[in-house]
Formats: structure tokens, sequence, C-alpha cells
């Protein structure tokens, strides 16, 4: 079998799943990973727009926290803590076993630590002059 490698010059879904679709199925095969289940919290006005909220996936007994955002209008009243709260309770019904995430050190590391997340890794100059940092938490405890 002749393999050659090519770049994509416009990467698409299909070629990403094309991609994902044999790592899946080694996964599965190896640790009975499954598809992820979305997690998702919407933050809305009165009008019903979205301002904010969680999206999370659910894969492997544990939470994994995508995205967290919580409007200017919202911050410091809670809302955040309630979210993540929401979160891993409704992650803790599905049976995972902990939550997880990453953020930069300009956001929000000292809101993590204070919810009960502790640091597991770190990306340094990501982006040059930040860090990434990597946060978890047990929920089974």
């Amino acid at each position: 079998m002749n393999l050659r490698i090519e770049l994509s010059q416009d990467s698409t879904e299909e070629e990403r799943l094309a991609i994902l679709a044999p790592l899946h199925a080694y996964n599965v095969a190896q640790a009975g990973i499954k598809v992820s289940e979305p997690l998702t919290l919407l933050v809305r006005d009165e009008q019903g727009e979205i301002l904010g909220g969680l999206y999370g996936r659910l894969v492997c007994q544990w939470l994994f926290v995508d995205l967290l955002s919580v409007p200017e209008q919202g911050r410091h009243q809670g809302i955040g803590t309630k979210l993540m709260r929401m979160a891993e309770d409704l992650a803790r019904e599905k049976g995972c076993i902990g939550a997880w995430l990453d953020t930069f050190d300009f956001q929000a590391p000292a809101f993590y630590r204070k919810l009960g997340y502790s640091q597991f890794g770190e990306l340094t100059d990501y982006p040059p002059g930040h860090k990434r940092m990597f946060f978890q938490k047990r929920l089974d405890v």
C-alpha cells in the first residue's frame, strides 16, 4: 500500500471526521471510550437572547468544561458559580467522577480554585507572555 501525506488547503468537517473515525474505533476497542455527550447551560436576558453560559462534554465519566462565559452585567452575582455547580450536579447524575477545564492566567484561575479545582498542568507562553492552566476536581468524593 502506497501512502502519501498532503496538506489540506481548506480543512473541512468531513476531513476531521475521516481522521477521527479510526482513532475513535481504536479508543473504543482499547478503553471503551464512547462519543461525548454535550452539556449546555444558557444565560439569557429578558428578551431570550443568549448572553453567555457553559458548554461542556461528558466523556470517560468526566465533565470537560469547554466554555464558560458570564455576561459583563452578570459578573460578581454568583452566575458563574451557579453555572459550574449546575454542570457538576448534572455530571454527577450522569455518573461522572470528575471535571476538568483549562483557562488562561488572565481569565479565572482564582475562580476555579475557589470552587475546589486544583491545577494539574500549565503551558507557558500560550499566548506569549501568558499561561494556559489546566484544572481538575473530583466529583465522586
